[in-house]
């Protein structure tokens, strides 16, 4: 049997916009969770479920860039 080839993965480009100070640890722990901590990072991530409700939760510290 042929191994099934890959799709290629969709990616959804985030930046910090809002800091952490301030904020309950469970925010913080969820931007260093998306790879961001200071202001203005970017990140590439994979678009998952679990990225997106990461995402949501701190929709007013992120803006979503691009969700190719």
């Amino acid at each position: 049997m042929a191994p099934k080839k890959s799709a290629a993965k969709k990616t959804v480009t985030v930046e910090q916009i809002g800091s952490p100070i301030r904020r309950p640890s469970e925010q913080r722990a969820t931007l260093i969770g998306l790879g961001l901590n200071k202001m203005h990072r970017r990140r590439t991530l994979e678009d998952t479920p679990s990225v997106r409700g990461m995402i949501a939760t701190v929709q007013h510290l992120v803006r979503v860039v691009d969700g190719a």
